[in-house]
């Protein structure tokens, strides 16, 4: 996993490429992978889970969070990678995107027809709603 957060890192598109398990090559996006590669600013990778992928597996995954800027936006790409290890070498063969916790407001929502929370006494929509 290291290694492929290097190569996006260092724009190595045709490792990403040969490490990527031979049955699924066949649909993936080189050009793709290589703009991502180089229109993103990496700032560093996390591991936060590994289960497998020891001497004798022969499958293994890896949960990380590579953090990367993208047009001066900060962003993550939380991931649950499964390699699988054939011939002697390790392959990245596919991952799970983790989906983003919904966050619930601690305080209620001021409805546009409801009295200012400032105090003026108008309307939301005619206040601060503006």
């Amino acid at each position: 996993m290291r290694s492929r957060y290097s190569a996006y890192v260092e724009h190595q598109i045709d490792y990403l490429g040969e490490t990527l398990h031979p049955d699924h090559r066949a649909d993936w996006d080189r050009e793709a992978t290589r703009r991502w590669s180089q229109d993103a600013e990496w700032l560093g990778l996390e591991i936060v889970a590994t289960e497998a992928g020891g001497t004798g597996d022969t499958e293994g995954w890896v949960e990380f969070i590579a953090n990367f800027t993208e047009a001066g936006k900060p962003k993550r790409h939380h991931e649950r990678s499964r390699f699988r290890h054939d011939d002697g070498r390790w392959y990245y063969v596919d991952g799970e995107v983790s989906k983003p916790q919904t966050q619930r407001r601690e305080t209620a929502r001021v409805g546009r027809n409801d009295p200012c929370p400032c105090g003026s006494g108008k309307k939301f929509k005619k206040c601060c709603g503006v």
